[in-house]
């Protein structure tokens, strides 16, 4: 039987033909082609050059891309146990082979040969840049280490990425480990109709009378909300934040305890064996933040500006808990209920009450009609069936003003057993020309909705649609990229505190009039948004915009904490509370184990990086300012953006960048103004360990 990973090697992937038993052999035929093309190439390339030696191993590197992606992207969105054992047979292999490339002399010698030669000087500055990465990435894959040291490096890479697969995994498996089924409707009470519906579908999929709660986002979240049943909330807040954990109603069962530890551990040695202090100063040597210093600096001024606003966002809410429903104590699992009792008593609004007015297939339609306003590309579903891993995945053709194909993507809405939480962007073929010629990139764009219920179709909050444009966003720095050199094409070599621009910068149109009347209209009726109900969303905008700033802070400084550390190690609870009592002023009780499912630092690409969040927040913010002044739909001012920064990837560096967009270094004022945090009323936050002085 013939192996889909193999005989189908372009295009689009063949998912519905992949089966777990085709992974591993698949792999290991790759793997050893590229190993042997890679043997010979050294020899062949004499003297190398970009043609006969640095486009080769492009291709192959975009070979075992192209192989490895829908095994990935089936790992986060279609698990099972046969494909997850796969999958975890696998990483070893790709550890030990991206060891070996990293430490492979002949190609570093080829890389620096081309480096020092005067043609250097004719080549694209993408391909220049491509070239200074890739000596950079040898020093930091350890190419200048003794043999022993080398053979440590390539263990402690193989640990690293078997432990991100099992924290990720022990966190999907104890995200759907986990179910509440209810019979008595008066529990209930407080519940909107849509979640009601959804926990109903939910209960007849297993064939079970009543209603069927779980902890995916979209069942989740309308319980902390709105439920009335104080005890029902308080249930799904526990198993929520302490999944993966030692506590809880499945504590120890996956517990990430030791998981975190041993990655921390991990990476310091990683990091000091490469003759960095710690692994932060390791990550920072591929961001646009230079020292940590400066990451804490910036840091700990935000949070000196937003505590004070963080502090008054608590005491109100703790006033009107307890003028209106006589609450003395707030606990953390009432903090989400009484905050939509007050938004909704300040501003008459709630994200429920928005959820008529953003059917997804009319919101999708204003996604696509606000991109074609700035950047005059059009969106299109494919005209023919394409093969996917689930009936719900859509497919999306995208063209530029010439009618030129530029990209396409895949649309993966709601959330299901076997898929991992969250929103997110990824890569299924990278941009990238050949003698062949054009290798157009594709993404998956990947979210956690509710799905349709009955005849009525997939509603969003307000929240949700700002997620849909945020991956887009991202999609869209993936897909229109004009760079034809994939190690820099679209996301690929963009310091990852640069990376989160475009999609945050996308998210800024959900607030405005002139984009939400291209989508916003009621389900039933066709009613557009109304203006007084656009007002009160508007009014709320900034509504308890201190907690969330300190909350993403406090993330923020915990990871960046934790990756500063020297031995002995602290534990990972400590550091998170010690964070806590710095910049929070809500303090979870202490079941709460938060830091056991947060993947962002522990099974994603964010360690000793999630700062970056609010470090490009301060870019796309000022970025959009200059749509401000000429208008949110101002062709030109799209037009500048498109051919500055979405069409760049990372082939120029990003703040030449963002300054050839917006004609000046970035500013944080349009950051603190777009949160309504005023400058000249702050505190002072210091750091409270020797690391951070």
């Amino acid at each position: 039987m013939s192996n889909p990973l193999l005989v189908e090697i372009s295009g689009l992937p063949p998912f519905s033909k992949i089966q777990s038993e085709h992974i591993v052999p698949a792999l290991d035929q790759v793997l050893a082609e590229n190993r042997a093309h890679i043997d010979q190439l050294i020899h062949t390339a004499q003297p190398p050059t970009w043609d006969n030696f640095v486009q080769p191993l492009n291709e192959l590197n975009d070979r075992l891309s192209r192989l490895w992606s829908p095994i990935g992207h089936l790992h986060s969105v279609a698990d099972s146990e046969p494909l997850r054992e796969a999958y975890n047979q696998c990483l070893p292999k790709l550890s030990d082979y991206r060891s070996e490339i990293g430490h492979n002399q002949n190609l570093f010698k080829g890389y620096q040969t081309i480096a020092a030669s005067p043609a250097l000087a004719t080549l694209h500055p993408a391909q220049q840049k491509v070239i200074q990465n890739e000596l950079r990435d040898f020093h930091l894959s350890g190419i200048d280490l003794p043999p022993e040291k080398k053979a440590r490096y390539k263990e402690i890479q193989q640990q690293l990425s078997k432990l991100g697969s099992q924290f990720s995994e022990n966190v999907l498996d104890a995200t759907h480990g986990w179910k509440k089924h209810i019979t008595d409707e008066s529990l209930l009470a407080g519940l909107p109709d849509t979640a009601k519906a959804l926990a109903k579908q939910q209960a007849e999929q297993e064939h079970l009378e009543g209603w069927l709660f779980t902890l995916d986002i979209p069942s989740y979240l309308p319980v902390l909300n709105y439920a009335d049943h104080r005890e029902l909330r308080h249930e799904m807040y526990v198993a929520y934040f302490t999944r993966a954990s030692d506590q809880g109603p499945h504590a120890f069962k996956w517990d990430n305890s030791a998981v975190m530890q041993e990655i921390l551990a991990l990476r310091y040695e990683l990091a000091t064996l490469l003759g960095f202090a710690h692994y932060a100063e390791y990550s920072l040597s591929t961001k646009m933040a230079k020292t940590p210093q400066q990451v804490f600096d910036f840091l700990y001024d935000l949070a000196s500006r937003s505590k004070p606003f963080a502090m008054r966002d608590l005491e109100e809410l703790k006033t009107f808990a307890k003028q209106h429903y006589g609450v003395e104590q707030l606990e953390m699992w009432e903090v989400p209920y009484y905050s939509e009792k007050l938004r909704h008593h300040r501003y008459e609004i709630s994200q429920e009450t928005l959820r008529p007015y953003f059917p997804l297939p009319k919101v999708l339609d204003g996604l696509f009609g606000v991109a074609q306003r700035l950047y005059g590309i059009t969106i299109q579903p494919h005209p023919t069936q394409v093969d996917t891993w689930h009936p719900d995945v859509q497919f999306f053709d995208v063209y530029d003003d010439h009618s030129e194909l530029r990209g396409q993507f895949y649309l993966d809405c709601y959330a299901r057993t076997g898929k991992r939480s969250g929103a997110w962007m990824d890569e299924c073929l990278i941009r990238h020309r050949t003698s062949q010629g054009l290798q157009r990139p594709v993404a998956h764009l990947v979210c956690n909705f509710t799905p349709p219920v009955g005849n009525q179709p997939s509603l969003l909050t307000h929240q949700e649609v700002t997620t849909l444009f945020h991956e887009f966003g991202h999609g869209l720095h993936h897909l229109l990229t004009q760079v034809d050199y994939a190690p820099v094409a679209g996301i690929n070599g963009v310091p990852w505190d640069a990376v989160e621009l475009p999609s945050q910068f996308m998210e800024n149109w959900c607030w405005e009039k002139a984009a939400l009347d291209l989508f916003a209209a009621h389900y039933e009726t066709g009613a557009p948004l109304p203006q007084e109900l656009f007002d009160r969303l508007l009014a709320a905008k900034n509504f308890q915009a201190g907690l969330l700033m300190v909350r993403q802070l406090e993330f923020a400084l915990f990871d960046f904490r934790l990756h500063t550390a020297s031995p002995p190690l602290p534990d990972v609870q400590t550091v998170l509370d010690d964070v806590r009592r710095q910049v929070a002023v809500l303090l979870p009780p202490a079941f709460n184990r938060f830091s056991h499912s947060f993947s962002h630092i522990f099974a994603g690409g964010y360690a000793a990086g999630y700062y970056g969040y609010k470090w490009a927040e301060v870019l796309s913010a000022d970025a959009f300012s200059k749509f401000e002044e000429n208008g949110i739909f101002d062709r030109a001012t799209g037009q500048q953006f498109l051919h500055s920064i979405l069409e760049q990837g990372g082939g120029q560096d990003p703040m030449e960048l963002f300054m050839r967009f917006r004609g000046r270094e970035p500013q944080i004022e349009a950051l603190l103004r777009r949160n309504g945090i005023g400058g000249g009323y702050g505190i002072t936050i210091k750091a409270s360990t020797p690391t951070l002085t």
